[in-house]
């Protein structure tokens, strides 16, 4: 199985259109050792000729020609198969619209995100208007073949983060994914966000490869910077450092390559020389950057 990270930034990508953050000026200067990144998203395959992505960034189009895999063949014809979504944030579902040009889309989601898109963003009602969508309800827990040995198994991902449009069902909000190769038996899961790795420990037992949520540094990283008044966990997402940070929890595990994926524009893991960034690398984790692919 491989797994190419198309996008290793959270929301806004790196840097952001609208942040001079310490880390966003030293990207735009070359200041310091960094590199650019786009938002989040992951293609994955057992056979490098048919793809499934996990969200669609609204970097999407840039994505897929900077991935010669993912160009069309003969006319139109595409190595896209589905796309799987883990939430329905804009910055893991816009890129659907961007996909409007094809004959249609398998989408997998759960009910609750479908809700949301349908209902709240009108994402889907939109894309609907343009290109036929076949939506496979995600339910947690249930294995799911995709097709020639490739599998996959959501699981939810309990949140307490807020919802902007109203009231939305609860299950579902947010799941992670078990990726399977069920030639091999080897898994990676895939998690770009997760308020607390409690609630999801055992579904990363046994897996070779994990591609988890490293969004803030700290807790309270954009209220240091005064970019926000919220923390990581109050906007849906644990943050690296402290004793109960990730790096702590999952540094021992005994897991092939721990890479942290959906990086702020705002954590220092992103400067090369940081020593936050010594740090996660001494402790075993790696840092993502777009184009980086693993084979499980």
């Amino acid at each position: 199985m491989w797994l190419r990270v198309l996008g290793a930034a959270a929301g806004g990508g790196f840097p952001q259109w609208n942040c001079s953050c310490p880390t966003c000026r030293a990207v735009r200067e070359g200041s310091r050792p960094c590199r650019p990144r786009t938002q989040s998203s992951l293609a994955v395959s057992v056979d490098r000729r048919r793809w499934f992505l996990l969200n669609a960034s609204p970097d999407i189009r840039a994505q897929i020609e900077a991935f010669p895999a993912l160009h069309p063949r003969d006319g139109r014809a595409t190595p896209l198969e589905a796309v799987l979504l883990t939430d329905a944030e804009l910055d893991h579902t816009l890129g659907l619209l961007l996909l409007r040009e094809g004959r249609a889309l398998e989408l997998h989601a759960t009910p609750a995100v479908r809700e949301t898109l349908c209902e709240g963003s009108a994402v889907l009602t939109t894309l609907e208007r343009y290109c036929p969508v076949e939506w496979r309800p995600v339910v947690p827990g249930a294995d799911v073949s995709l097709g020639d040995g490739l599998s996959y198994r959501a699981f939810d991902v309990p949140t307490t983060k807020r919802t902007r449009f109203g009231r939305v069902r609860e299950e579902g909000r947010v799941v992670g994914y078990r990726l399977t190769d069920e030639r091999s038996g080897r898994a990676a899961v895939y998690l770009p966000g997760v308020q607390e790795l409690s609630t999801v420990r055992e579904q990363l037992d046994d897996c070779a490869c994990l591609l988890v949520d490293g969004t803030c540094w700290h807790d309270d990283e954009l209220i240091r910077l005064g970019l926000a008044g919220k923390t990581a966990r109050e906007m849906g997402h644990l943050p690296i450092d402290g004793p109960d940070g990730s790096l702590e929890q999952l540094s021992s595990l005994p897991i092939e390559r721990r890479i942290y994926v959906h990086i702020n524009n705002t954590n220092p893991i992103l400067l090369e020389d940081a020593p936050e960034r010594r740090l996660v690398e001494e402790r075993g984790m790696e840092v993502a950057m777009d184009g980086l692919e693993v084979r499980v």
